[in-house]
């Protein structure tokens, strides 16, 4: 079994708006909708469970119900951060997977994921254990202390961009969680980097440019922008 992990547990401070990022209306429908869309079309995705913020799930839910998301299961209350809110979602799969059952968590803000993303992601996972969505880094990058200055640059060839999806096996997922607790790291960005905090080897998968990460106002108009071209190709 395969289950897309969803976190919307952000209240979207960045981006200075009463209503959080992940609920947003882009041409009408939550930016939310449009990632679970994609999941619920993924013929390898089983069900779908959504860390998210407290006093939106039945909001979430009645949002779903329009849209057709019927692979949606579980809609559980998110943590403190990212990996509080990804542990509370593993901790409600107890007794619904099985150790080698794929878990994919992805960021409820990145709507423009592909099922080439999800699939070689997932590919990946039953592969080498793992598939993380990452590119290589094309940027110069500088390293700095202030964001004001720097004096010493990190060779491109070292460096890759991970984004979300995140594929794992379900024990090895909510091994590195608890085990985090375990050792006092409660404040990881994402899984991968509490599995590289805890000795983990992981794999990359297949990402994109075009998987936006939505945390500004900006972000919400190159995505608006992203998805009117798409959706122009779609009726070409």
């Amino acid at each position: 079994m395969n289950v897309a992990l969803l976190l919307a547990g952000g209240s979207g401070t960045r981006t200075e708006q009463d209503v959080p990022k992940q609920f947003f209306n882009v041409y009408e429908k939550p930016i939310i909708i449009y990632t679970m869309e994609t999941f619920q079309k993924h013929p390898d995705i089983d069900q779908i469970i959504v860390s998210c913020l407290d006093g939106w799930h039945e909001i979430l839910r009645a949002y779903a119900r329009e849209a057709g998301i019927t692979k949606l299961r579980r809609v559980v209350s998110g943590g403190e951060n990212g990996q509080a809110s990804a542990r509370k979602a593993l901790e409600a799969l107890k007794g619904v997977c099985k150790e080698e059952d794929i878990v994919v968590i992805h960021d409820a803000i990145r709507p423009m994921v592909s099922t080439e993303i999800i699939s070689d992601c997932i590919a990946k996972c039953r592969q080498f254990g793992s598939g993380l969505a990452a590119m290589r880094c094309q940027e110069t990058i500088v390293e700095s202390k202030d964001a004001v200055s720097g004096h010493k640059g990190i060779s491109r060839n070292d460096i890759m961009r991970v984004q979300t999806p995140q594929a794992y096996r379900y024990g090895r997922a909510m091994w590195a969680h608890e085990e985090g607790v375990r050792r006092g790291i409660t404040n990881a960005v994402y899984t991968n980097t509490l599995m590289l905090d805890l000795g983990e080897t992981l794999y990359f998968s297949k990402g994109s440019e075009k998987n936006l990460k939505i945390t500004t106002m900006d972000d919400v108009e190159i995505f608006k922008a992203l998805y009117k071209m798409e959706r122009e190709d779609w009726v070409k």
